[in-house]
């Protein structure tokens, strides 16, 4: 028998869903037009002209006004742009980036910077056709089908931690390491699956005695880290390659190898850290940052259990089945999961290290 109570519980939860996927919508809508005013360079020169009309802002962008106007509008209206006065006429109106929001928006080395989230999102979505034929076939969608936006995302979201805590606070947490990581002879580093390289430019700056060998199999990723490291100057001591890291002739090379949030990604972790375990010299180090999820499931999650599960299903997943074989791993790698597989792969151990983040987990794999 249902009851009166039991009605209006489900009722509860059913307008609970319809506000939340409501709000979500508008919140989606919202982040797209965030996506815009930062590839179009509107935040930028928000920030650089202080207060702005929409011919104003368009002159300055090489954009239309037509939406620029419409865009600035949308902005206000959400709570992002400051506008003087909304009573005046559509052509005099000026508009102005709040200064607590640049670093949110601009600040690329900010922790607080969400662009690159952002970025990622909008790029994750961009192969859904292609995603939903996957869901029906079992098999997955290729890293380049991403494009841009997600390669670009994930270096732009990670930056930040590689930049800030790499060299102050995660590395001095394993004193062994970095005590190795400044002494001399020069310590030779491999950083697989380095990506757009900021990862190895962060360990090169931290570091300057070490020698930083980048490695990852996307080509237009290994060509975006060879350009951020000429910016960063430090290109005469951070070699990139495009490659898996499987060479032969590199193994016993290496004083650390470091994997920062890659084994998830891979169709054959347990092959890729075997790999990685013959590319460390007699007392080097594997050190491996993956996502902080919880030991176990549950339901429903926290927010970065929420989070990841996101991308894993949007990309991660995905990603790792466009090849065969694959474990199928996902976003969401729990501690035993990662343990399992370096055992595989022949550590002797796994311990994780005492290093604090939101967002990732530290292990030191044992030789």
């Amino acid at each position: 028998m249902i009851t009166n109570t039991a009605i209006e519980r489900d009722a509860e939860r059913r307008d609970a869903l319809v506000g939340r996927l409501f709000s979500a919508a508008i919140g989606t809508m919202e982040l797209l037009c965030v996506y815009l005013g930062d590839r179009l360079g509107l935040y930028q020169a928000l920030a650089d002209r202080g207060s702005t009309t929409a011919a104003e802002l368009a002159a300055a962008t090489g954009t239309d006004e037509r939406y620029v106007h419409e865009w600035l509008e949308q902005q206000a209206a959400s709570g992002l742009l400051d506008v003087d006065d909304p009573r005046l006429d559509a052509a005099t109106r000026r508009y102005r980036l709040p200064a607590a929001y640049r670093e949110v928006l601009l600040d690329a080395d900010s922790l607080n910077c969400l662009s690159g989230l952002i970025r990622l999102v909008v790029g994750v979505g961009q192969p859904l056709p292609a995603l939903l034929e996957a869901f029906r076939s079992g098999g997955g969608v290729p890293y380049p089908a991403y494009g841009p936006d997600t390669r670009e995302g994930i270096a732009a979201m990670n930056r930040p931690m590689f930049v800030n805590l790499l060299g102050t606070e995660w590395l001095p947490a394993v004193p062994d390491v970095h005590a190795r990581l400044q002494a001399d002879p020069p310590a030779r580093v491999a950083d697989v699956g380095c990506g757009a390289g900021w990862s190895s430019i962060a360990l090169a700056r931290a570091y300057p005695r070490a020698r930083v060998d980048g490695f990852d199999p996307d080509a237009a990723s290994i060509e975006l880290a060879r350009a951020n490291a000429e910016a960063a100057g430090v290109a005469d001591r951070v070699r990139f390659t495009a490659c898996d890291a499987a060479d032969p002739a590199l193994a016993g090379q290496y004083d650390l190898v470091t994997a920062f949030e890659t084994i998830h990604d891979m169709a054959q972790p347990v092959a890729v850290l075997a790999n990685v375990r013959r590319l460390v010299a007699g007392g080097g180090t594997v050190i491996v940052a993956d996502e902080r999820v919880g030991e176990a499931f549950s339901a429903p999650g926290d927010d970065v259990e929420r989070l990841n599960y996101g991308f894993s299903v949007l990309h991660c997943l995905p990603v790792g089945l466009a090849e065969t074989p694959s474990v199928g791993t996902g976003t969401v790698i729990r501690p035993d999961t990662l343990r399992r597989y370096a055992t595989e792969a022949g550590f002797r151990a796994v311990e994780v290290l005492p290093i604090e983040n939101d967002y990732w987990r530290f292990y030191r794999l044992v030789l």
